[in-house]
C-alpha cells in the first residue's frame, strides 16, 4: 500500500475513510459506519450494532493492519 499523506485530523480520517471502502472492495469487512460530529468522526466496523466507536487514529490502524495483512498474503 502506497505511503498516506497524513498531516492533521481531517487527512487521517480522510485516509481511514479510503482504507475503509478498500477493506470492503477486498471483502474483509461487509460495512463501516462513519458518524460525523462538527469537530470529530467516529468509526465503527463493520457497523453501530455490532462495535465501539472508534476515533479516527484508531480506525485507521485498524483497518491499515488488517488491509495491509490481506496484501501481502
Amino acid at each position: 500500500m502506497s505511503q498516506d499523506k497524513i498531516h492533521d485530523e481531517y487527512s487521517l480520517a480522510e485516509a481511514a475513510n479510503m482504507l475503509g471502502e478498500k477493506a470492503m472492495e477486498l471483502g474483509l469487512i461487509p460495512s463501516f459506519v462513519v458518524r460525523h460530529f462538527p469537530d470529530s468522526r467516529q468509526y465503527y466496523i463493520p457497523n453501530e450494532k455490532e462495535s465501539e466507536p472508534l476515533t479516527p487514529e484508531e480506525a485507521y490502524m485498524k483497518l491499515k493492519k488488517l488491509v495491509e495483512t490481506t496484501e501481502k498474503a
